[in-house]
């Protein structure tokens, strides 16, 4: 299963304005850091494995540049525990 072009639109929208970086107390979301496209392609390349699996390996996947592009960070480890289950849940209807 693949998604269509209106559909991985809309998964980019939810993870927008819901998902967001945790640095220092201050909140970041995804669409105001240019990441929720990039977000939303790596879980549609993996959204025939569930909500759960496509959330954790997606996270892991995208690269986030920090200090001008000389340190990176999987966008895993720059976001709060509960933000994965928010992605599961904004997953699980593209995923049925």
């Amino acid at each position: 299963m693949s998604l269509s072009a209106s559909q991985l639109k809309d998964l980019e929208v939810a993870l927008a304005d819901r998902l967001y970086l945790q640095v220092a107390g201050w909140h970041l979301y995804l669409g105001d850091a240019g990441l929720a496209q990039t977000l939303a392609i790596e879980c549609a390349a993996r959204i025939d494995q569930g909500s759960t699996v496509c959330a954790r390996q997606a996270l892991e996947a995208v690269q986030v540049p920090i200090g001008g592009g000389v340190t990176r960070l999987p966008l895993a480890r720059l976001m709060p525990t509960g933000q994965l289950r928010d992605l599961e849940e904004v997953l699980e209807p593209f995923c049925g």
